[in-house]
């Protein structure tokens, strides 16, 4: 059993994350060292991934007018768009998704994803940690006791080589009625595996990270100065919280100048750098070129990157359902997730990139007055490509009226398990602390090994 001490650990308590240059997506500057992982199981494709592209289609994409499509149903409940054939034989989606339908044997649909959290905060909890929120639907802010998404877990124990953020999010923070969802910070982790968190949109002309704008032209003084700042950071913070060794500020204070001095953590943000044409193919808007920056920082070594959908044009489709897909959410994700997708399998980083595509939950089999539909985790779909997952296949399966499961249902912790397994994480052996110390699973979800290949 490999457990993980540390996720009481203060690291920047009393300090912003500007403060300290959002230390947190570091990954690896806290008191926790790289353990020893654990052993493979026996199942195959254990460690196949090296990175994970969580894309978060925050607000509940509909499933049945999307991937899971019911042109026999009434219509009532199939809806105004029709089915298109994939280039796999018998696989079919919306027509709406049209790339996405030319490159149908780089992914698997995962038609029975199911749980039974209608609340945007604490849905989209259970999908970012693989574990049940402990209010189930309820609008509640984020807690330091909440449990650490898969990104910080993954960060905190596949941690990167190269002095890059070990977790990234772009597009920045998703947010709901009460406020941020929880689920997106280090919860009990600390702080040290908050992600390091992209707000600015990177298709705006002039993009670039500030924390990270160290000029090329910098002399050797005002480096050494920054050096300096970061000593008066670590005797100050070490000041706010005594329970923390001095080791774990050495590591803060020599991984922060790592990043500040890194060219090719400076470089990996640069999106301007790529030719115009790449750019042009992930699409010319916040969504695509937020996908274009995920392949950039996973080749340039950071393990998990989260791109979240733009804030103010969400997938909570209660009314206008069908012209806000057609019109304002399909073709930006269409874009961007097939170029993603596209690229990294012509960088040959698709087979160890696992790219997962995902809302909280899907929406109700009736339209409503309004020409929308409402909350529904019933039954939703997940997109799956790449580290160790099949192509062209379909996992699962909706009822009639795409409500409920039909068969092989998969669960947001089977999911997250899976997800740890390809990482390389063996989610049936794995335990981290909380703030009490007290030993939890990682995860107590299954492995969903149909989908691996």
């Amino acid at each position: 059993m490999l457990r993980v001490t540390g996720g009481s650990a203060k690291t920047c308590a009393g300090w912003s994350r500007r403060d300290v240059l959002r230390c947190g997506g570091l990954g690896v500057l806290g008191a926790v060292a790289a353990p020893a992982l654990a052993s493979a199981a026996p199942a195959s494709r254990f460690g196949r991934a090296k990175a994970l592209i969580l894309i978060d289609l925050y607000g509940g994409p509909a499933h049945q007018d999307i991937y899971d499509m019911k042109p026999d149903a009434p219509a009532e409940i199939r809806g105004e768009f029709n089915p298109i054939e994939t280039n796999v034989s018998g696989i079919q989606v919306s027509e709406h998704i049209p790339r996405l339908a030319k490159i149908a044997d780089r992914y698997t649909l995962i038609r029975s994803m199911t749980h039974t959290d209608n609340e945007h905060a604490t849905g989209g909890y259970t999908v970012l940690t693989g574990v049940k929120h402990p209010r189930p639907g309820t609008i509640l802010p984020p807690s330091p006791d909440d449990f650490p998404p898969m990104g910080s877990v993954i960060s905190m124990l596949k941690p990167p080589s190269r002095p890059v953020p070990g977790y990234v999010t772009i597009g920045g923070v998703m947010y709901s009625a009460g406020g941020d969802v929880p689920g997106q910070t280090g919860g009990f982790a600390g702080q040290k595996f908050d992600p390091f968190d992209i707000k600015d949109d990177p298709n705006r002309a002039g993009f670039r990270v500030a924390e990270l704008s160290l000029s090329r032209e910098l002399p050797a003084l005002r480096l050494d100065r920054r050096r300096s700042l970061l000593g008066q950071v670590e005797q100050a913070a070490r000041v706010a919280d005594r329970s923390l060794g001095a080791q774990g500020f050495n590591d803060l204070q020599s991984r922060v100048f790592d990043l500040l001095s890194s060219s090719a953590a400076r470089q990996a943000f640069e999106v301007e750098s790529e030719p115009a044409a790449v750019r042009d193919t992930y699409g010319r808007h916040k969504f695509g070129q937020s996908c274009l920056l995920a392949r950039r920082l996973v080749q340039a070594g950071v393990p998990v990157v989260s791109v979240y959908w733009e804030r103010g044009q969400v997938w909570d489709t209660h009314g206008n359902n069908f012209k806000d897909l057609k019109n304002n959410l399909l073709p930006p994700m269409d874009q961007g997730v097939t170029a993603l997708l596209s690229d990294l399998h012509t960088r040959g980083m698709l087979d160890d990139t696992l790219v997962l595509v995902t809302g909280e939950f899907g929406r109700t089999p009736t339209i409503n007055k309004d020409a929308g539909r409402d909350h529904w985790p019933g039954v939703y779909t997940a997109l799956v490509a790449g580290g160790g997952v099949k192509g062209g296949f379909v996992y699962g399966s909706s009822d009639e009226k795409a409500a409920f499961p039909a068969s092989d249902p998969v669960y947001p912790w089977d999911l997250a398990a899976t997800v740890y397994h390809l990482l390389g994480i063996d989610p049936a052996a794995t335990e981290i602390h909380d703030r009490q110390n007290r030993p939890i699973p990682v995860c107590q979800g299954e492995v969903v090994h149909g989908i691996l290949g």
